[in-house]
């Protein structure tokens, strides 16, 4: 096919950039159409590239190349496998429904809407450049919006949130790009490659010494772990969540966390099988903080954003988990679970933020009875809450499944005295303090005696259904048939196992 159609899921954002910059700011509505359309084009090729790649075939397809900067071997490349396809559909179902999440904003939407494309922009380039010179470009494209967008429009203690994510994101990105510059060179020296370049399927073919990629690795992994967020580098994640508006949470949870994970997965497990078998037992101790110190705080916040932030960081520790694991069904299921925890958790921010927009309050103390007034959220809201503590039905249960199924059959010792399977049963354990804060928050939110002072909140009605209705039906489609979405990440992953075996045998401290 001779469509650029992954150029074109990026560009369509900028292009409704560019048209919202033409547009009055008068014209509120006509500026949100806009919004809407350029991203349904996205979603609408998204799922076309979903439906159409060659499973028989697999590998990198929809291949995009075109010169830029011969001297140092960066071109402007792009390509999709099976686990970079599941997150552009990801992000594409994300922003869309965000766009309709934000209908009732009147504040300075032009400037909104603008911010919040050009930060899609990015991420979903992220997610299709096969150029490690474009992965970091794209990458910061999609970090640094964050600040304005929640800055301009957040709310509780916007200015300090917005500037400790911005702080401790661009600490995260040095560390990456100290390791992004150190394999360029490494690679394009007269012993190895001989000649520079920043493609990543050629810089996956040098063999790097093995104290390189300990290095190298660790590099990546402390850079992209700021994003995922992997404790302990996870503070900001919480206050970024609250203080954000609705669209811009549904994407920092939904979607931007994921880039932390896939860069691990994609920069730093593809070039350092070896280096990847040295700190997966870091990653292992680490995840079961995430999951189990999430999963505890969590449990006592007051704030129903607060509550999501913090459980955000409980299940990217799953993810975390699955990396760890080194083997192809912890792989498949991490790379599930992004995709499946974005869903979730983007369906919890825009019925928060519905409720909010309404309450003017996200105290969960406040609150009770809500069923009553607003039926449709709270019903939204459960299924949400179900598929947050894995229920069997909905796409989450997959996911975890994989991981944990992956992360048991490991019979080795992590840091010489913790079994590898001791650290999954406390990972599954985890599901049970998910449980308690998930019934929790439900019981004294929506459930118990109507309260009269609620009595003038309306439900969900009209297009504040859009991305109800959306998200509510991707997690039950791919939790009922989640062959089409597991086998395509598993074909993406097979490459990755190939090289993960091969250092295996070498042997090694993992």
């Amino acid at each position: 096919m001779n469509f650029p159609v992954l150029s074109a899921i990026v560009l369509a954002p900028v292009i409704g950039v560019l048209a919202i910059l033409l547009i009055p700011e008068k014209e509120e509505l006509l500026i949100k159409i806009t919004a809407a359309v350029a991203t349904f084009i996205s979603l609408a090729l998204s799922i076309f590239i979903f439906l159409t790649y060659d499973r028989s075939v697999g590998g990198v397809q929809f291949v995009e190349s075109i010169p830029w900067v011969d001297r140092f071997g960066i071109n402007y490349t792009l390509g999709v496998d099976g686990m970079s396809l599941p997150l552009v559909l990801l992000t594409s179902i994300v922003i869309f429904t965000g766009v309709f999440a934000s209908w009732d904003m009147h504040t300075r939407i032009k400037e909104f809407f603008i911010f919040l494309l050009a930060l899609v922009a990015g991420v979903f380039g992220v997610f299709v450049t096969r150029d490690m010179f474009f992965f970091y470009l794209f990458f910061e494209v999609a970090v640094i919006p964050m600040y304005i967008l929640i800055g301009v429009w957040g709310s509780t203690r916007k200015e300090y949130a917005a500037m400790k994510l911005t702080l401790y994101l661009l600490v995260g990105s040095a560390f990456a790009l100290i390791g992004i510059i150190a394999t360029f060179l490494y690679a394009g020296a007269p012993q190895h490659l001989g000649y520079l370049t920043f493609d990543i399927e050629k810089l996956a073919t040098v063999h790097y010494d093995i104290a390189f990629q300990k290095f190298a690795f660790f590099l990546m992994l402390i850079g992209f772990g700021f994003l995922v967020p992997m404790w302990p580098l996870h503070t900001w994640s919480p206050d970024g969540h609250v203080a954000a508006p609705t669209a811009v949470s549904m994407l920092h949870a939904g979607v931007l966390m994921k880039l932390g994970g896939y860069g691990i997965i994609r920069l730093g497990i593809f070039f350092f099988p070896e280096g990847a078998k040295y700190w997966a037992p870091l990653i292992a101790v680490l995840c079961i903080v995430n999951v189990v110190y999430g999963a505890m705080v969590a449990m006592v916040q007051k704030d129903l954003k607060f509550v999501i932030g913090y459980s955000s960081v409980s299940h990217m520790g799953y993810v975390l988990l699955g990396i760890a694991s080194l083997n192809s069904m912890g792989i498949d299921g991490a790379v599930a679970q992004m995709f499946a925890h974005g869903i979730m958790t983007a369906l919890f921010f825009a019925l928060v933020g519905n409720i909010y927009h309404k309450a003017h309050t996200r105290e969960i103390a406040r609150f009770g009875g809500l069923a009553h007034q607003m039926p449709r959220v709270a019903t939204g809201f459960v299924i949400a809450g179900l598929a947050s503590l894995g229920l069997p039905g909905l796409n989450n249960f997959v996911a975890e499944f994989l991981i944990f199924v992956g992360s048991f059959t490991i019979d080795k010792v992590v840091l010489g005295f913790i079994p590898f399977r001791a650290l999954s049963i406390l990972a599954i354990l985890g599901i049970v303090i998910t449980a308690t804060y998930v019934l929790r928050v439900v019981q004294f939110v929506f459930f118990g005696p109507r309260k009269e002072e609620w009595d003038h909140l309306t439900d969900a009605k009209g297009i504040e259904m859009v991305p109800i209705v959306i998200l509510i039906s991707v997690l039950i489609l791919f939790g009922l048939f989640p062959a089409p979405m597991t086998d395509l990440i598993n074909i993406g992953v097979e490459p990755l196992i190939a090289k993960i075996q091969a250092a295996q045998a070498i042997g090694g401290v993992f």
